[in-house]
């Protein structure tokens, strides 16, 4: 029951780190957020191996799980955790969160259209209950919504389809390096490699968007929730979910995973007074039993 438990555990990481970036979006835009993000959680996690004396695992790993490690991090926590904050940003933590967790529907694509899998019946109907669940989380609850409203909701909710897209190829190269080099030390490892890779590209990459380095000029209070949503989201959220790949399939980690919502929908209401209104919870609801139907044997 240990990679059960470790799935779970990354989606209530997951869950918590979204209640603190939307808390620090109100204040600084995606990209330089997620900049800031991954540059404390890098360093904080290479600070980790080496106080642990793990650092020599890094060199240890091969080159091709290396290159999974780092392109899978460029991908996933790089374009796919930007626009995931986008899509916190417009649509808020309820809605956003279930959708994005809707990767796992994606994992099975790429089962079917590269290793060409059978689509049964029940697959079929899994999905169909997840188009449901997003329609639900899309409709708003005031009736006078505005025309510009709901176009900006519509964008969110591409957004967050594309993000739940691009985490469905990171965590199967993620699950494909785990493979090669099973094991605790090389979990840590590898999901270090992943966020410093990062970290380095947008070192670069951010202050030649924003022409500036003020982005680094934030308050206190927003730099603190970035860094602790990271380390929580990418240092142990990712970390658990590398980890459970060593003990179950894929197939049975990633849902496992994306029962975010159940959390999310409970914390925006808690944490964030976020309006979640009927159709909402419903949504998040058929979301998680339809992916979970997909993986069901």
């Amino acid at each position: 029951m240990f990679g059960e438990f470790a799935a779970l555990g990354a989606a209530v990481c997951w869950t918590v780190s979204a209640v603190l970036y939307k808390g620090a979006l109100a204040e600084v835009k995606p990209l330089p957020a997620n900049t800031v993000r991954c540059i404390g959680t890098s360093i904080f996690l290479l600070l980790c191996l080496a106080f642990v004396g793990k650092f020599s695992v890094l060199t240890s790993m091969p080159a091709h799980v290396v290159l999974l490690a780092c392109v899978s991090g460029l991908i996933g926590l790089g374009l796919g955790d930007t626009l995931y904050l986008f899509s916190l940003k417009i649509l808020g933590v309820s809605r956003a969160v279930p959708i994005t967790c809707t990767y796992p529907l994606f994992s099975l694509v790429w089962a079917v259209l590269l290793a060409g899998e059978n689509v049964t019946l029940q697959v079929v109907f899994a999905a169909v209950a997840i188009v449901l669940g997003i329609w639900l989380l899309s409709q708003e609850g005031e009736a006078n919504t505005s025309k510009l409203q709901k176009s900006l909701l519509v964008k969110g909710m591409v957004i967050a389809l594309v993000t739940a897209i691009i985490w469905s190829i990171s965590i199967s190269m993620v699950n494909l390096a785990m493979k090669e080099v099973p094991g605790l030390d090389f979990a840590f490892a590898i999901n270090t490699l992943r966020i410093a890779a990062l970290a380095a590209f947008l070192l670069v990459f951010t202050p030649t968007v924003q022409r500036s380095l003020t982005f680094f000029k934030m308050k206190k209070k927003t730099l603190a929730m970035l860094l602790v949503g990271g380390i929580i989201a990418v240092g142990l959220g990712w970390f658990l979910l590398t980890l459970s790949f060593s003990y179950i399939p894929e197939s049975q980690a990633v849902p496992i995973s994306s029962t975010t919502p159940l959390f999310s929908t409970l914390s925006g209401i808690v944490f964030l007074r976020e309006k979640v209104t009927a159709k909402v919870a419903i949504g998040s609801i058929i979301i998680v039993l339809g992916t979970f139907l997909i993986f069901v044997v």
